[in-house]
C-alpha cells in the first residue's frame, strides 16, 4: 500500500521556530507550547526531542550530530515529523559555543538548514540567550521565526506592569479572580521573577481551593517574599504606618548589618528619606488633582505618563518619578495614610536623625528606631492633644 505524502508546511509558516532568551521560564513554557500546538496539529508518532544541553565542546558536536540525524530520518509511517532540539547551550557566549570546531559545525549545519527540503518536517529550537552576531542566528533568522524572552529586572520600568499581566493570565486560566490590592501585593513581595511568580501564584491556587477570588489576607499569609521585596519592606512599612511591622523589619535589617559591610543605618536612613520625599509628592500631585487613586499599577502608569514636567523638580535627585514607577505607585497608594504636614515633621525628623549619625557618638541603631517611632507615632500624638 502507498504511503500517503507528507503534509507540507502550512503557506506563510517558517518550518524553524527558535525560542531564546535569558528568561529561562518563558523559554521554557513558549517552546513546550508550540511543540504540542505542532505535533497536535500534524499527529503521527515519529516526532523527536533531542537533549542540546553541552558542557563540553564534544558533547556540543555529538548533539548537533544528533539533530542532523533526526531530521533526516522519515517518519516510519510516513506524515509530518516535529523535531525539537531542547536546552541549547552553545549558541551563546559561553566557552563551548566559542570553540572553533563548535563554531565550525553551527556554520555547516546553517548551510545543511538553506537547502534542507522542509516538506513535512518542522524544527523548534529552545536555547538561553543567544549570540546575535553568529551565522547560525543570522540563518534562524533568515529561515525561520525568532521569539526572544528577557528576563524581568528592576532596571526595566515596566516590569510590574508585565509581572501583574502574567499573573492575571495565570489566575484566570485556572478561573480565578484577585483583588486589585492582592495583586499588587503579589508583584511586590515576587519582585521581577516570573519563575517564582508562577510558583506564587499556583500555591495561592491551591491554598484558596474552590473559593473563587485570592484575597489580600491570602497573599500575605503565603506568598514568600524575594530578595528584592525585602530590600524594600522598611521603606514599605513606612508607607503603610505599621508600626509593629516596621520595628521588626528594622531588627531584620540591623540583624542583616552584622555579616553585610555593605550594609550600614546611614544607608537605611537614605532609602526612608527618598520614601518620605515619594509619598510628599504624591501627596501634592494627589490634592492638586493631577494624580488620582489607581486600581492598578497599569492605570497609575498612564496617569503618570501624563504628569506635566513643570509640576516635578527640576534636580533629578529630588525627583522620584524618575526611579522605578512602581514605587512611586504604592507611595501614592500610602497618600492616604499620612497629611502633608505630618510628612513635612518626617522628613524634618529624618534629616534630625542624619545629623546624629554623622555628628554625634549616639547609637546608630537607636537613631534611626527612634526618627521611625516618632514618625510613625505623630498621627497618635496628635489624637492626644
Amino acid at each position: 500500500m502507498a504511503k500517503a505524502p507528507a503534509p507540507s508546511t502550512p503557506p506563510g509558516s517558517a518550518p524553524i521556530l527558535f525560542v531564546c532568551g535569558d528568561d529561562d521560564f518563558s523559554v521554557k513554557q513558549r517552546a513546550k507550547q508550540a511543540y504540542e500546538a505542532w505535533t497536535t496539529e500534524l499527529g503521527g508518532m515519529d516526532h523527536e526531542c533531542v537533549d542540546a544541553t553541552a558542557l563540553n565542546t564534544d558533547d556540543a558536536l555529538k548533539s548537533i550530530g544528533r539533530l542532523r540525524e533526526a531530521l533526516n530520518t522519515l517518519p516510519f509511517f510516513g506524515g509530518a515529523k516535529v523535531v525539537w532540539w531542547q536546552n541549547c547551550s552553545f549558541l551563546g557566549e559561553d566557552r563551548t559555543a566559542g570553540t572553533a570546531a563548535v563554531t565550525a559545525e553551527l556554520t555547516r549545519l546553517a548551510d545543511e538548514l538553506k537547502h534542507f527540503r522542509w516538506d513535512g518536517v518542522r524544527l523548534l529550537i529552545s536555547a538561553g540567550k543567544a549570540d546575535k552576531r553568529r551565522s547560525f542566528y543570522k540563518t534562524l533568522e533568515k529561515l525561520g521565526t525568532i521569539e526572544a524572552f528577557a528576563a524581568l529586572s528592576t532596571e526595566d520600568k515596566d516590569w510590574a506592569g508585565k509581572a501583574e499581566s502574567e499573573a492575571l493570565r495565570l489566575f484566570r486560566a485556572d478561573e480565578k479572580d484577585i483583588s486589585d490590592q492582592a495583586l499588587s501585593e503579589l508583584v511586590n513581595r515576587v519582585g521581577p521573577n516570573l519563575r517564582a511568580l508562577a510558583s506564587e501564584v499556583e500555591k495561592l491556587i491551591l491554598f484558596v481551593g474552590v473559593r473563587s477570588e485570592v484575597t489580600l489576607e491570602d497573599v500575605q499569609v503565603l506568598t514568600t517574599k524575594q530578595k528584592q521585596a525585602r530590600a524594600f519592606a522598611l521603606s514599605e512599612a513606612l508607607g503603610d504606618r505599621d508600626l509593629p511591622k516596621l520595628l521588626r523589619v528594622l531588627d531584620e535589617e540591623l540583624w542583616e548589618m552584622r555579616v553585610d559591610k555593605k550594609k550600614s543605618e546611614i544607608g537605611l536612613l537614605y532609602g526612608l528619606i527618598t520614601k518620605v520625599r515619594a509619598l510628599l509628592l504624591m501627596k501634592e500631585l494627589r490634592n492638586a488633582g493631577i494624580l488620582k487613586p489607581a486600581r492598578d499599577y497599569n492605570s497609575f502608569k498612564a496617569q503618570l505618563e501624563r504628569v506635566p514636567v513643570s509640576t516635578l523638580p527640576g534636580d533629578r535627585k529630588l525627583n522620584p518619578l524618575v526611579g522605578h514607577p512602581y514605587v512611586v505607585f504604592q507611595a501614592l497608594r500610602q497618600t492616604d495614610n499620612y497629611e502633608t504636614s505630618e510628612l513635612v515633621e518626617a522628613m524634618e525628623s529624618l534629616l534630625e536623625a542624619n545629623r546624629k549619625l554623622v555628628s554625634s557618638n549616639l547609637d546608630e541603631a537607636l537613631v534611626v528606631q527612634q526618627a521611625l517611632v516618632e514618625i510613625v507615632g505623630l498621627k497618635a500624638k496628635r489624637a492626644a492633644r
